[in-house]
């Protein structure tokens, strides 16, 4: 097995990157290419803190997705760790990337939301790691604090605080200090300069308006300018570099802000963005001239030596803490754990709740059948809903956290799917139970209770709930906003129940290409089901008179679904498939990476 040292050096040589700069969509081809890093060189040893400094559009982003292998357009030069190749799958090992925005899961608290990290560390090693983590970021006095209701300094040293507890040996950050307060800011990097000395580990983050009171904790700095590099290296040595080359920084002014200024491109007027264009390209050549960078390694191997796969937990273990992370949420006691309980539990059987206002004096004479026929409708289009609306208020946010641990490694969509039906079908039987004893009575008297009946109807309305619920979490995968993936969910649902449910129109008025078509759905077989309850399995009472039609159930199944006798054992069966199916073609379809289109979509 291939090693890697102990005492880590970051390198990088030569980079240059193109990508595209306005995304040319799904549909519309590929966008602009543009080259964004021009020959960047940077060295980062274990314990110090470096700097990316440079204005908006500087390549400070480009040059954090290039050494952390998330960047998807063209990359030339080299990225090595301590003289080896930094590939992708050795930095999710063993190095840290925080993002300006980190989605956490509502209804943990900070200490769960850090113990619920998926490392190699488990029980007392585990619990001491939090808490050490905990008390160098100023977090301990919040421990318990619930994260939604943390403050922006707090959620970004939460955010922080996620990596270190894997125990990276290289550390970046995408603007930590972007949004902050000056106290705020100041306190952040001076913790994550004490982090590096006091742990060793590298720490690379980018910077876009530094203040003067953090020049004393960077160790290196890295000046970008449209890519290209103005001065990289030590920041004591950045004072003498500009004082030699005619640009000595003035006294009483942030060094960091002045030499920031001077590489920047000056838009304020056309002569202005010339003048300073030049002066910066100037600056760049004569850079690369005075500091030739090498392809040789600057360091070699180190003695010390650690197993590759060393800071990568198994997958199991992985599911599980989704999987307590999913129940520590659910049972969390805030508002989020109430609204969570609510909707996996109640919601269902509150919809059914409501029939009774419209349905509780159904008589047995023809105007009897078509409002049982329009309860029918009602039953599939309130378990629809419910499993809609459940999924896109609690799915989105682990979709989005997926997104943002995807390029971590630490999961695949699979694992996270499995972990999230572990905690969602038992909940959605339970409340499935609870709604077919509403519903039950409306639809057969309780004198002729019937324990298989019962069974058909739970199997109905908890079929069709699981079959909504696995549908919108099918288009969450590619649309962004819940609401949109509502609408779209919804429209196919009302579809297949206005073609296949036999309530809003009879089969025999549909065109037979149409009715050979309606056995692709599972409104169809979970519509049977229904039908089998409220007119096959009820004993009618109704006498014929001059005023009162007395239809026969066979002969109206027969007009409404075409089949006078169904089958209630394949429509179990069916409707039981098309939910259990839905939900093993979702795990499959999360197995694979997403288009680049996709991935822009859900990326801040």
């Amino acid at each position: 097995m291939k090693m890697i040292g102990s005492d880590y050096v970051l390198e990088a040589h030569n980079i240059f990157h193109t990508t595209e700069v306005d995304g040319g969509g799904c549909f519309n081809g590929a966008g602009n290419s543009a080259l964004v890093l021009k020959g960047v060189n940077l060295t980062v040893h274990s314990g110090e803190v470096m700097a990316i400094l440079g204005s908006k559009g500087s390549g400070k982003r480009a040059l954090l997705d290039v050494i952390s292998r998330r960047s998807d357009g063209a990359t030339r030069g080299q990225v090595l760790l301590n003289g080896s190749p930094l590939s992708k799958a050795l930095f999710q090992q063993r190095c840290g990337y925080v993002t300006q925005s980190c989605t956490f899961v509502p209804g943990l608290t900070v200490a769960q939301t850090l113990h619920y990290t998926p490392t190699i560390l488990s029980g007392y090693l585990k619990s001491s790691k939090v808490r050490q983590v905990l008390a160098d970021l100023a977090l301990s006095q919040v421990a318990h604090k619930r994260v939604e209701y943390l403050n922006i300094s707090e959620a970004r040293r939460l955010a922080i605080g996620i990596q270190l507890v894997r125990d990276p040996v290289m550390l970046l950050l995408d603007e930590p200090t972007h949004g902050l307060d000056p106290l705020s800011a100041y306190l952040l990097i001076s913790i994550l300069s004490n982090t590096a000395k006091k742990t060793g580990c590298g720490i690379l983050l980018s910077l876009e308006k530094p203040r003067s009171d953090v020049f004393p904790f960077l160790d290196r700095a890295l000046f970008l300018c449209l890519g290209g590099v103005v001065y990289s290296g030590g920041t004591r040595a950045m004072l003498e570099y500009f004082h030699g080359i005619g640009f000595p920084c003035p006294q009483l002014e942030n060094p960091l802000m002045y030499y920031l200024c001077l590489s920047t491109v000056d838009r304020r007027s056309r002569d202005r963005f010339l003048e300073s264009s030049q002066q910066i390209e100037a600056l760049v050549e004569r850079f690369s001239r005075e500091t030739p960078i090498s392809d040789a390694p600057l360091n070699n191997m180190g003695s010390g030596k650690v197993p590759l796969a060393y800071g990568k937990p198994g997958e199991l273990k992985v599911w599980v803490m989704l999987y307590l992370k999913l129940l520590a949420s659910t049972f969390s006691c805030g508002l989020v754990g109430l609204k969570t309980l609510f909707l996996r539990l109640l919601l269902l059987p509150i919809a059914m709740t409501i029939l009774w206002a419209f349905y509780t004096n159904v008589g047995d004479d023809a105007h009897g059948f078509f409002t049982r026929n329009g309860m029918i409708l009602n039953i599939l289009g309130l378990s629809y809903g419910c499993g809609i609306l459940t999924t896109i208020t609690l799915f989105p946010v682990w979709r989005k956290k997926l997104s943002q641990d995807t390029p971590e490694g630490l999961y695949s969509g699979t694992t996270l799917l499995i972990a999230y039906n572990a905690v969602s079908i038992p909940f959605s039987a339970v409340s499935a139970v609870i709604a077919s004893c509403v519903v039950y009575p409306l639809l057969l008297d309780l004198k002729y209770n019937n324990g298989i009946v019962f069974a058909y109807l739970l199997v109905a309305l908890w079929s069709s709930f699981v079959l909504a619920e696995q549908l919108s979490i099918a288009f969450l995968l590619v649309v962004k906003v819940p609401f949109n993936a509502a609408i779209a969910v919804t429209y196919a649902l009302v579809i297949s129940i206005a073609l296949a449910s036999g309530t809003v129109r009879s089969f025999k008025g549909l065109q037979p290409w149409l009715q050979d078509n309606t056995k692709g759905t599972h409104t169809r077989y979970a519509s049977s089901l229904l039908h089998s309850i409220a007119f096959q399995t009820r004993k009618l009472n109704c006498t014929p008179t001059a005023s009162v039609i007395c239809p026969k159930p066979t002969d109206f199944m027969h007009e409404r679904l075409g089949l006078p006798h169904p089958d209630e054992t394949i429509d179990v069966a069916a409707s039981c498939a098309f939910a259990v199916g839905l939900a093993a073609f979702n795990m499959l379809i999360y197995l694979f990476p997403m288009p680049r289109c996709v991935r822009q979509k859900f990326k801040d």
